[in-house]
């Protein structure tokens, strides 16, 4: 396959499936970028990750990206060179390239991409395998992006963060970190049975989950990992944190059901691989999606991005 071929092209050996999505990003319309704190190298990488985090979802492995970038004629070469950068960047650090798309001039910056995987197709996730018993895992620490755009979209702030709790809450804008690796060891145990990412916030991805598989689902609030540079975020804006952790964030983990016989040795593989994995609820017989702290019920705290 050459650079300049129309397509390109893989050749698929065994029984495969092949997953795919597509999701459009804001680009240059994003608040931070707006406000000096991404680049457009930084929303070239967010492109790639967006998309590429969909696919880890289903358990896939990654096999390409397929980008449209449209920008305005007087964008400079360099300001060009840089996004597409990032796009390539963001997809070698998946494990993966950006395979071919389309260029062109527009109005103004406009960013779409499609992803695509490969996964056995005994193995493929989805959000309709969740059943009643079933232990929840969570990937890593939520609530750092939106905490980023609530803080940085405060026009007064006293006190202000410190520049490392600062890097912290940008980082997960700059350089979006698909799970894979999380991804495929899910695929490969047969105990874990349904899978989503947290693309629209802790409390979206639930939500996805037990209308996927219509169940509910109990958290343990006192189990959810909570970063300290959220904390400290939810001290100077004076928020609950768990606003900020279940919330409107694009994390980009990943919420996976697990059964409770497969969690221990599911954990010990993880860590192994030198990653995270943490324990935070259960399924139940639904539908209701709960908060569970001190044997008390409640509706989850923080609001998820909403579909309009």
């Amino acid at each position: 396959m050459a650079e300049q071929d129309d397509c390109a092209a893989f050749q698929i050996s065994g029984e495969q499936t092949i997953v795919f999505g597509s999701d459009y990003v804001r680009g240059t319309k994003f608040s931070l970028y707006e406000l000096g704190l991404l680049s457009n190298y930084d929303i070239g990488w967010y492109l790639a990750g967006a998309n590429l985090s969909d696919v880890a979802a289903m358990g896939a492995a990654p096999l390409g990206l397929v980008s449209v970038v449209r920008y305005p004629k007087d964008m400079q070469d360099a300001e060009f060179e840089e996004l597409m950068r990032g796009i390539r960047d963001g997809c070698r650090a998946a494990g993966t390239e950006n395979v071919g798309g389309d260029i062109g001039t527009a109005e103004r910056v406009i960013l779409s991409g499609a992803a695509m995987g490969t996964v056995e197709p005994e193995n493929l996730l989805t959000r309709s395998g969740a059943s009643p018993g079933q232990v929840v895992v969570l990937t890593g620490m939520t609530g750092l992006a939106g905490a980023a755009m609530k803080y940085f979209t405060r026009t007064t702030l006293v006190p202000s963060l410190s520049s490392s709790h600062l890097e912290v809450l940008l980082h997960p804008w700059r350089r979006v970190a698909p799970r894979f690796a999380h991804g495929r060891i899910f695929a490969q145990s047969s105990g874990v049975t349904a899978c989503v990412d947290t693309s629209d916030g802790l409390t979206g991805a639930l939500q996805a989950l037990c209308a996927g598989s219509n169940v509910g689902i109990d958290v343990d609030i006192d189990r959810i990992p909570v970063s300290d540079s959220v904390a400290a975020a939810a001290k100077v804006l004076a928020v609950p944190v768990h606003d900020l952790v279940f919330g409107d964030s694009v994390d980009f983990e990943l919420v996976a059901a697990v059964d409770k016989s497969a969690v221990e040795s599911l954990i010990s593989e993880i860590a192994a691989a030198g990653l995270e994995l943490f324990i935070i609820g259960e399924i139940t017989s639904g539908p209701e999606l709960a908060g569970v702290r001190d044997g008390t019920r409640s509706q989850l705290p923080g609001e998820p991005w909403r579909h309009r």
